[in-house]
């Protein structure tokens, strides 16, 4: 059995109770878009920002709670995934200390490798239910970014894997977009900005016009239960 990480508390007093009853089904992942992991700790325990997490990674690899996993922490904002909103109320929100232009370094990846099986086993949340930032916000939010590993995480059975079939001979954008829906992208945005967000997700090298590839990067439709309240 692989061994809990090391976690210091930092309580942030941006959190609340999660509305409805709602328990996690969902971790969403952050960047931090900040200089430093001081500055961004900074933020998301300050009232008058009135954003927070449950988890912030630093660069070196130090995993800092700021909120306890029963309560609702303000990091996801505005946004819908499979169909369902208040995502704060969700989820677990972890974010990573790195601007947004530069590789998320190994001592941060190997921390959050170590942090997310413990979460996913307190509350039963498979690597289908593990998002971007992005994938929820879409056009709104880019984060973590083309530049994070959903691969990796993959391979470990952190995430969901890209699509692996064949490429289909032609796509539409109708047609792409019933899959991306079926995938769990489901918030309003337009054609271009949801071809950009499924391809920060699972095809960051993708660039250009649809193509059938785009379509083939798509995983099978998430399981009902994913959505459930």
């Amino acid at each position: 059995m692989a061994r809990a990480p090391d976690v210091v508390a930092h309580p942030s007093p941006n959190c609340g109770p999660r509305r409805g009853g709602l328990r996690p089904h969902l971790i969403v992942l952050h960047h931090t878009a900040m200089e430093s992991a001081d500055a961004a700790l900074d933020r998301l325990c300050d009232p008058s920002a009135a954003v927070s997490a449950h988890y912030l990674i630093c660069g070196d690899g130090r995993i800092l709670q700021l909120v306890d996993e029963n309560q609702r922490a303000w990091h996801a904002g505005v946004g819908e995934w499979a169909g369902q909103d208040d995502i704060n109320s969700r989820s677990i929100g972890i974010e990573l200390d790195n601007r947004g232009d530069h590789p998320f370094s190994e001592p941060q990846m190997r921390a959050l490798e170590a942090l997310m099986p413990g979460i996913m086993a307190r509350h039963g949340i498979a690597p289908e239910g593990v998002i971007g930032h992005s994938d929820m916000a879409p056009g709104r939010k880019l984060d973590p970014g083309p530049r994070f590993d959903w691969a990796r995480l993959a391979r470990r059975g952190l995430a969901q894997a890209a699509g692996n079939g064949p490429a289909p001979e032609r796509v539409t954008a109708e047609t792409f977009r019933q899959a991306a829906h079926a995938a769990g992208f489901t918030a309003p945005c337009n054609d271009a900005t949801l071809l950009n967000t499924v391809r920060l997700r699972f095809r960051p090298w993708g660039h250009g016009p649809l193509s059938p590839a785009d379509l083939a990067a798509l995983p099978a439709p998430i399981d009902a239960r994913l959505a459930a309240v």
